[in-house]
């Protein structure tokens, strides 16, 4: 019983974690029309930085954010920093569900990683999900049906360096909480996009200004949702539901900018939704390691 609550307390996080994304992704396609994605990046750190603040106090200040393992942070964030940035590009280069289906290589390779350094198990059940998935986002993408475009190369770049942010965040949340590796992600981030920002800094419009602070907020605190969903589930379990954002990018590119959903995507999106409910509903998922909340 306590297994099946742990995979379901996972499952609900990782539903917070994905509209938020979904919420950056289009608030970031909004702003990036105006400023360098290096600037929207910068912005969006130091504004989630004061966000986060209550949740600091509340975990006892400025002090109790205090880590024993300063570098691993620096290291989940430097990959992580690169992987958003190639993501935020390819946002401007290729239609949202591309962006989204391409970066959802980032799952397998991590599950793929989280066997060989975390020592989970590659179960025959965590094989099929990921069959599944993999068979629907090429289902979506359909490589060789159209020229490649470069932003392909640079999402698919994205995907990597998130696989290794996947990764990382599972070993961060054996030492820290939720809330310290978050406070982490945005002193790393502001430092490493200080001088890239400044260099190409123009002041936002009045218009903007509220779809920075959605960005801010949505694409800062779906790591905090992410870290409580890999709090209370294996990496394996966990990113693979992950998946759903495939369809709900393509919902939204075609409610919100005319992006076409043909055949080919909705069978992709069948499968990635057959394959999480599948994980969902197999024994023992949820039995974890205890880690800080």
């Amino acid at each position: 019983m306590e297994s099946n609550k742990s995979t379901l307390r996972a499952a609900a996080w990782m539903v917070a974690s994905i509209a938020l994304i979904l919420l950056m992704a289009v608030s970031g396609r909004v702003i990036t029309k105006e400023v360098d994605v290096f600037q929207a990046m910068e912005m969006r750190s130091v504004i989630a930085f004061f966000m986060l603040l209550p949740l600091v106090y509340r975990e006892g200040g400025l002090r109790a954010m205090r880590t024993q393992i300063p570098l691993r942070h620096v290291g989940r964030n430097a990959a992580h920093y690169a992987g958003q940035y190639a993501w935020l590009l390819g946002l401007t280069m290729i239609p949202l569900a591309q962006v989204v289906s391409i970066e959802f290589t980032a799952p397998i390779w991590a599950a793929f990683l989280a066997a060989i350094f975390l020592g989970e198990r590659l179960t025959w059940r965590k094989g099929v999900v990921i069959v599944f998935g993999l068979a629907g986002v090429l289902l979506i993408v359909r490589p060789g049906g159209a020229p490649l475009n470069p932003g392909h190369l640079i999402v698919l770049a994205a995907a990597l360096a998130f696989a290794i942010t996947f990764i990382a965040t599972k070993v961060l949340t054996r030492f820290d909480s939720a809330t310290k590796i978050l406070f982490w992600m945005l002193i790393v981030q502001s430092v490493i996009g200080f001088i890239p920002a400044l260099r190409v800094w123009i002041w936002p419009s009045a218009a903007t200004w509220p779809w920075v602070f959605l960005f801010a907020f949505g694409g800062s605190f779906a790591h905090f949702c992410m870290a409580k969903a890999l709090h209370h589930a294996d990496a394996t379990v966990v990113m693979p539901m992950d998946y759903l954002r495939v369809p709900l990018s393509a919902l939204l590119g075609y409610v919100l900018y005319a992006e076409s959903v043909d055949g080919w995507m909705a069978a992709g999106a069948a499968l990635i939704v057959v394959g999480n409910l599948f994980n969902l509903r197999r024994p023992n998922a949820g039995k974890v390691e205890s880690t800080p909340s």
